[in-house]
């Protein structure tokens, strides 16, 4: 296991490779995290579409999706929240703040791709008929809730989210073997979705797939559309998933690297 010091340091040269990769490269593992948190997030949706018991149907929904941070970090792609943490070697001069800005804004786009050709492919290959419609009707309402949100609320919430799933990666980058990565990452990705959170990735497949699955199965929805998917929620959400990144990232940069190389001095 590696020690908190140990993590920040290697993230160092991980954060360096991130940035520095070739665009198509970063492009194409950015989809992939996009298509693994989207499959995460529509088997969530599923396993609690039939459930009565609010609190039982959001455990479930919350025990299920953190397999998609294990798809989209064991399997070696590139998601925007975790990626957030660029600002620990950033803060040590290691890359410079245009190489951030470049591997977010890619792999934000190739998260949106990747999100949204699930969404797509599983609306109009019917995937939603499940449970007698159940699962499409949940699809929707889920929708309609993340876009009924004020701005403050998605954007706190998309901050607190981002806390979490910046934990959960660093606590993955603690071991050294794929169960304890998995089991370490477990946990605080289940916490943000347990207590309703917004992680901007996850929306980039909820809304759309509400949307489309309204439009197909002709459920009547209000104020569902494309306008409010991005300014009521997608927007704000992004915002709050930079601020709860950056939060975790200086916290740590500063206390073990920071600090720290300053005291061994």
């Amino acid at each position: 296991m590696y020690s908190p010091f140990d993590i920040a340091d290697n993230y160092i040269s991980v954060g360096k490779k991130k940035v520095r990769m070739p665009v198509m490269k970063m492009l194409v593992l950015s989809i992939f995290a996009g298509m693994f948190i989207a499959f995460a997030s529509m088997g969530a949706t599923a396993a609690a579409s039939t459930i009565e018991n609010a609190s039982v149907a959001k455990l479930i929904s919350a025990c299920i999706f953190p397999s998609g941070l294990a798809m989209a970090l064991i399997a070696g792609s590139e998601l925007f929240t975790g990626n957030c943490l660029l600002i620990i070697p950033l803060l040590q001069k290691e890359i410079r703040i245009t190489e951030v800005i470049r591997n977010l804004c890619f792999v934000y786009i190739g998260n949106f791709i990747g999100s949204m050709l699930i969404a797509t492919l599983a609306v109009y290959g019917h995937a939603f008929s499940l449970f007698v419609n159940d699962f499409t009707s949940a699809t929707v309402a889920i929708a309609e809730a993340k876009i009924s949100m004020s701005f403050t609320d998605a954007l706190i919430r998309g901050t607190l989210c981002n806390i979490l799933v910046c934990i959960s990666v660093w606590m993955a980058y603690s071991s050294k073997t794929t169960g304890g990565k998995i089991a370490a990452l477990f946990f605080p990705v289940m916490l943000f979705v347990l207590l309703g959170f917004e992680h901007s990735v996850a929306n980039m497949y909820y809304i759309p797939a509400g949307i489309m699955c309204s439009y197909e199965y002709g459920i009547t929805t209000g104020s569902l559309d494309w306008g409010s998917f991005f300014t009521c929620n997608l927007i704000p959400v992004t915002i709050g998933n930079i601020i709860g990144g950056a939060v975790i990232g200086f916290g740590y940069w500063f206390v073990y690297l920071n600090i720290s190389k300053k005291i061994s001095k």
